[in-house]
């Protein structure tokens, strides 16, 4: 980063919050309170990057500040008056203010004992990070740099203000946020601040999982997170946060692609994030609404956490075979097991959870296709089976193709986008997104005359199943095939007092549904 471009960028940005910064700084400069830009605002002005809230600093307390703003802002409220920040909106900007303060944590206890300061020096010194302990004293812009984080931000370092032991001790979500800004921008810790992780890295156990899994959405959300994982294996605290992932080391990938298993696993999560631009852009993806919580997005978690985490059913069912090789059968159902499993510990949402599930699961689907070929049933099948993981789907396929071998690697290139190419073309003659029978669970009823059961979601199964094989059949095809499947299966198999019903007089939906 060039140091004069960064302040370009700094004051800048300043100039363009004159509306909010210089009133401010003003009304606390007037009522005799100190007031500063502060941390990660001051760092994402240098870098140019979007700065979706302010942070401010000052030696007022949570009285004093709702006092100065209350009439100014537009909203604001007091959640987290008991840590001294008070919140608020001001011109569409949310921003949230807080007295100086020191923390630290009991070494059994999840909250920080927080006790207020009153200087700005003192507070720096408290704060995660060189590069967020930078401040732009307000109303003056004097920019103040104690700690010289600016030229840690140049040279690309993440240092701690004080000792890295005692920073990781007051607060061990640090040692998380090391490895979020080692993927969000690119930054490398310092010796000391990597030794002060390894040598506490049980710390982290003291943190909540909510929190924990903030940091790590960001951390697979940035720019480089293979990196951000790797810095948090090499100094064990993966094996607190993600130790299926650390259990992936030394495990011997089958087809000798790489040392391990693990590092294999990091290839596939670069991979999966260079290929994401590829597939946002796809038709697919575009006729998706924003808000559809199955578009696929850049950066996308979801394909991401699955690249990491597809291959963790390896080191449960690896197995020896004579003559050496290695085998790894059913490692794709066991880890989306153990995926989900970690996901729940770590609170993600039940959608996110079962999305990252699916695709760990479908991820060796693919295999076999080059050598075998599908039909078009198949094809069918695969893209049902994905659903609306489909784009992401073919990103993690693609993406797990690790192998040095040219040859090999351009055979399954061609194989997937001979697949593709099938998927589109059966596309354009039929939904395959949303593959239904020709008939759905009202019109079985009406024509076979039975109320909602059991039968009725069996009928529906055959003709999906049919519809698979055969492609559209039409509603006369349809149900000549459903009458002779109920020729061959319904009463025998009824076995209750289902009795017939009007045809059109059931009025609930058959299990497909559910």
């Amino acid at each position: 980063m060039d140091p004069k471009t960064a302040h370009t960028r700094l004051y800048d940005k300043l100039d363009e919050l004159e509306n909010i910064l210089g009133p401010l700084g003003q009304r606390f400069a007037a009522a005799g309170f100190e007031l500063a830009l502060v941390g990660g605002s001051v760092r994402d002005a240098l870098l140019g990057r979007p700065m979706p809230d302010l942070d401010f600093t000052t030696d007022a307390h949570p009285d004093d500040i709702l006092g100065l703003i209350s009439d100014w802002v537009d909203t604001h409220w007091d959640i987290g008056r008991e840590f001294g920040t008070i919140g608020a909106i001001k011109a569409g900007v949310q921003i949230e203010i807080t007295t100086y303060r020191a923390e630290a944590y009991d070494p059994d206890s999840r909250k920080p004992a927080v006790s207020f300061g009153t200087d700005l020096d003192a507070d720096l010194i408290r704060r995660d990070f060189t590069i967020g302990a930078m401040a732009i004293r307000l109303p003056s812009m004097t920019f103040v740099d104690p700690h010289h984080g600016f030229t840690d931000l140049v040279e690309g370092v993440i240092r701690t203000p004080g000792s890295p032991a005692d920073s990781f001790s007051d607060d061990p979500l640090r040692m998380m946020r090391a490895a979020r800004f080692t993927s969000q921008l690119g930054l490398d810790p310092v010796a000391e601040v990597e030794t002060a992780m390894r040598d506490m890295a049980d710390r982290i156990a003291i943190i909540s999982a909510e929190r924990i899994q903030v940091e790590l959405y960001k951390l697979m959300t940035g720019i480089d997170p293979a990196a951000g994982i790797d810095l948090l294996v090499r100094t064990d605290v993966a094996d607190h946060v993600l130790p299926e992932v650390s259990g992936l080391r030394l495990e011997t990938d089958e087809h000798h692609r790489h040392k391990d298993v693990y590092q294999h696993s990091l290839t596939v999560l670069r991979q999966a994030v260079a290929l994401e631009e590829r597939y946002a852009a796809k038709p697919r993806e575009a006729e998706m609404s924003s808000d559809d919580p199955n578009r696929l997005t850049m950066p996308d978690f979801t394909v991401r956490f699955a690249a990491l985490m597809h291959d963790v059913g390896k080191p449960a069912t690896r197995r020896f075979l004579p003559g050496g090789a290695v085998t790894f059968y059913h490692h794709d159902a066991v880890g989306a097991k153990l995926t989900a499993k970690r996901m729940k510990a770590l609170r993600f949402d039940k959608d996110t959870t079962k999305a990252v599930g699916r695709l760990v699961e479908l991820h060796l689907r693919f295999y076999g296709y080059g050598d075998a070929g599908w039909t078009d049933s198949a094809v069918r099948r695969y893209v049902t089976d994905a659903g609306p993981l489909l784009s992401r789907l073919h990103i993690l396929t693609r993406a797990d193709v690790t192998t040095r071998n040219r040859k090999k690697a351009d055979r399954l290139a061609f194989a997937y986008d001979d697949l593709e190419q099938r998927i589109e073309k059966l596309s354009e003659q039929e939904e395959l997104d949303a593959i239904r029978p020709d008939l759905d669970g009202r019109q079985i009823m009406a024509i076979l005359g039975i109320e909602p059961s059991p039968l009725v979601g069996r009928a529906y199964k055959h003709l999906l199943d049919e519809r698979m094989e055969k492609g559209p059949l039409g509603p006369e095809r349809a149900e000549e095939v459903l009458r002779q499947w109920w020729a061959e299966n319904g009463p025998a198999d009824s076995g209750s007092d289902s009795g017939a019903a009007d045809k059109g007089s059931a009025e609930t939906e058959p299990a497909e549904d559910s």
